[in-house]
């Protein structure tokens, strides 16, 4: 799922933006999913709906905030998202590898263009698979890298990811998750599934993750220590 957002103060722009991507991304698996008016509520909704746009495409004249420094705010909190300048102007191209932008686009747009870019674009999300989580919940689609995970505890029918920046509830079975990312993740107790990578200390019946001590029974101390262990010490 590829899920994109547009950023330009000039309704006639996102439009004919929105024509263009339409007639080229692939449906229920490709779509737009917001469109923003200006660079402050793009910044400040991204980072309270941290990986749930894959892909933003910023206008760089824009009044207020314009692209550049909005690309700069929402660098300070994601440096995940793929950023796209949309410009009438090549003066800014050099400026976008401060901010990691992965290319700029000239008004107007061509179909061509767009679809080059789109084919990167799922080059890359397509890599990066294998190493994210995707959770769903009344709150939107969210995805996370596993190494900014710290652990999975369940409470009751949910799942509640837990990163050092918050925590995120969703309807699963903690089993389910388990095989899902057994390569990765290790089971320590019924109700928790933590990342071993992500262990600041290791006892013989708990471990502390960012400051947080949660136990191990019993049942799978004699798999995951060993496990945890050999991620502490780089193996």
């Amino acid at each position: 799922m590829l899920r994109i957002a547009i950023c330009d103060d000039e309704t006639d722009a996102r439009d004919a933006l929105r024509f263009q991507l339409e007639k080229i991304l692939i449906e229920d698996a490709e779509e737009i999913v917001y469109e923003f008016s200006s660079g402050v509520g793009a910044a400040s909704w991204l980072k309270n709906h941290p990986g749930e746009i894959d892909l933003l495409f910023l206008d760089v004249e824009m009044k207020g905030l314009n692209g550049m420094e909005t690309a700069k705010k929402i660098r300070t909190f994601d440096e995940q998202i793929v950023i796209v300048f949309v410009t009438g102007y090549s003066d800014y191209v050099f400026d976008g590898y401060l901010v990691g932008a992965m290319d700029y686009l000239m008004k107007p747009v061509t179909e061509e263009k767009l679809r080059q870019l789109i084919s990167r674009v799922r080059a890359k999300s397509a890599q990066e698979e294998s190493r994210t989580f995707t959770l769903k919940n009344r709150d939107g689609t969210w995805r996370f890298r596993l190494t900014d995970i710290l652990y999975f505890y369940s409470d009751k029918r949910k799942v509640i990811l837990v990163t050092a920046k918050g925590e995120y509830s969703f309807y699963a079975r903690l089993e389910e998750i388990e095989k899902q990312l057994s390569a990765a993740f290790v089971r320590i107790h019924q109700r928790y599934l933590i990342n071993p990578a992500n262990v600041d200390y290791l006892g013989s019946e708990s471990v502390t993750i960012n400051g947080r001590e949660l136990p191990c029974s019993r049942r799978y101390q004699e798999t995951a220590l060993p496990k945890i262990a050999r991620s502490i010490m780089g193996g």
